[in-house]
């Protein structure tokens, strides 16, 4: 095997040790019996290896503090590593984003109440446990379709890497795939006489398929044809997109391919793999797309999380802004509608039906 594929199938362990490995009732060693039962209910490797990171940065916190045994940890504990987690400062003096709080104390709930439900403890300590409330944030900024436009015709698609690159993109702004999705795709996932990608083992290890499109089909038939046979080495691997080496590209390989164009293009604006996938759900909402279809083929299980998308859906709600509101027009009313009957405006309301339906659950949500 090449090296750097066996480095690269090899999962890097955690090179600093915790806690004592030798107690056999001590917090390491139950943490890692959790994992091998999360394991063994299938999680990720990547998600296992998350899972022991979160839990390794408490165990070291209590270690220093002489508390050594699940059975040592109290809420009152847990509560002080949750205000530890609050007033801690980076490297570059940030604090850490409510979000990181939450994915440090998220497994620790999870971990106590296995341990309470297997009988190594008598009372689960994170029953009580509160967790910080998450801003809701608005998804990163999206391109328009003459940005995206600009950004594709970037690559050199006379030469095999350059021709990757633009496939790579369009496959992104057809689909909207996460970046572990592309970089996971294989041949036999494109179904050329259906138009469709089939995306195996998405988040949450779940398979979906979706619409590719033909502007994407023709492009990745043409990257088939003449750029990915400069590329490969090893004739039994059939990953899609492959690298200088001939092997999968890495995840962060792939942010600094895409963000490297995007940067290129100067568009003002920051971003790589997601920008596409932001972009994707933005244009199709703005064009009436329903949401349920953005929410299947973005792979969201819950239609809450695609619903955030209405919020960056301007186009539509500036129409029904500007055909509804009395003072959005610097005419008076009786004048705009003499205008509209000479020059009839598209009509916004199908058009924002689903944007309507969204935006009606979403403040219901936040309790308007």
């Amino acid at each position: 095997m090449h090296t750097s594929a066996a480095r690269k199938k090899t999962k890097v362990r955690f090179a600093k040790v915790i806690g004592d490995p030798q107690d056999s009732r001590g917090m390491v060693a139950a943490m890692l019996r959790f994992v091998a039962h999360r394991a063994m209910l299938g999680a990720t490797e990547q998600g296992l290896h998350n899972l022991e990171r979160q839990l390794r940065y408490f165990i070291e916190w209590a270690d220093t503090r002489s508390v050594t045994h699940p059975q040592h940890v109290t809420q009152a504990v847990l509560e002080r590593y949750q205000r530890a987690l609050c007033i801690y400062r980076k490297k570059d003096g940030e604090p850490l984003s409510i979000g990181s709080q939450i994915s440090r104390l998220n497994p620790l709930r999870s971990f106590f109440k296995w341990l309470t439900r297997s009988g190594e403890i008598h009372a689960n300590p994170a029953s009580e446990l509160e967790l910080p409330k998450s801003p809701r944030r608005l998804p990163m900024q999206s391109m328009t379709v003459e940005e995206v436009e600009r950004v594709l015709v970037l690559p050199d698609t006379s030469a095999p890497l350059g021709l990757r690159d633009r496939v790579i993109m369009e496959v992104l702004y057809a689909t909207g795939m996460r970046r572990m999705e592309i970089a996971g795709l294989r041949i036999g996932d494109i179904d050329f006489d259906r138009g469709v990608v089939m995306i195996r083992q998405g988040k949450g290890k779940k398979d979906r398929l979706i619409p590719l499109g033909e502007r994407a089909l023709h492009w990745v038939r043409h990257y088939l044809d003449q750029g990915r046979d400069h590329l490969v080495w090893n004739q039994a691997d059939k990953t899609l997109f492959l690298g200088r080496e001939g092997l999968p590209l890495s995840l962060a390989g792939l942010t600094n391919l895409v963000s490297k164009y995007i940067k290129q293009a100067a568009l003002g604006k920051s971003g790589s793999c997601h920008m596409f996938r932001h972009t994707m759900a933005t244009l199709m909402l703005e064009n009436g797309a329903d949401i349920r279809f953005i929410q299947a083929m973005l792979g969201h299980a819950e239609l809450s999380t695609t619903q955030i998308y209405t919020h960056v859906a301007m186009r539509q709600l500036q129409m029904v802004h500007a055909k509804t509101h009395p003072g959005a027009s610097r005419r008076v009313r009786g004048a705009q509608a003499e205008s509209d009957e000479v020059n009839p405006q598209p009509d916004p309301e199908s058009a924002a039906s689903a944007l309507y339906a969204a935006l009606d659950a979403q403040a219901g949500e936040d309790g308007e």
